[in-house]
């Protein structure tokens, strides 16, 4: 049984069930200018100009961009009822995050990215990353589960 309670059969028809739907490309690319905007949000309120230094600003971010794309196409964040159900989103898109926030916090630390992660990093950006990932996906199961 996966993360969000599929069988493997279900998980299956997720990649036929995502590559039909309009909605997971724009949700997908909302999802990563979020975490690209709160992490740059964070870049700059510790004196970095983003603008002024992109390279800093883009490695910092990078790391969890790269960790929540196929985590979260893995948990199911893209599935149709995790798009349309907000109790489904608030569950797998949360569950996505931490397993994301916790990978990206690791590539972050390694030598592949520059600046290391200290706690309070990991658990501002962790709980930060939660709270906009996970509203933003209740937001959005809640108006399409309206229509």
């Amino acid at each position: 049984m996966g993360i969000d309670g599929s069988t493997e059969s279900e998980a299956t028809g997720y990649v036929a069930s995502i590559a039909g739907d309009r909605r997971v490309p724009v949700v997908g690319l909302v999802d990563v200018g979020l975490l690209v905007t709160l992490v740059l949000i964070g870049v700059r309120e510790h004196g970095t100009n983003p603008f002024a230094e992109p390279v800093t600003a883009l490695t910092t971010a990078v790391p969890f961009v790269v960790a929540w794309v196929p985590i979260a196409a893995l948990a199911g964040v893209y599935r149709t009822e995790t798009l349309t159900t907000p109790t489904r989103a608030a569950r797998v898109t949360a569950i996505g995050w931490l397993a994301a926030a916790n990978v990206g916090l690791i590539l972050r630390s390694s030598g592949l990215f520059d600046g290391g992660s200290t706690w309070p990093f990991n658990l501002v950006l962790t709980g930060l990353g939660l709270l906009v990932l996970v509203g933003w996906r209740v937001a959005v199961a809640s108006v399409l589960e309206a229509r």
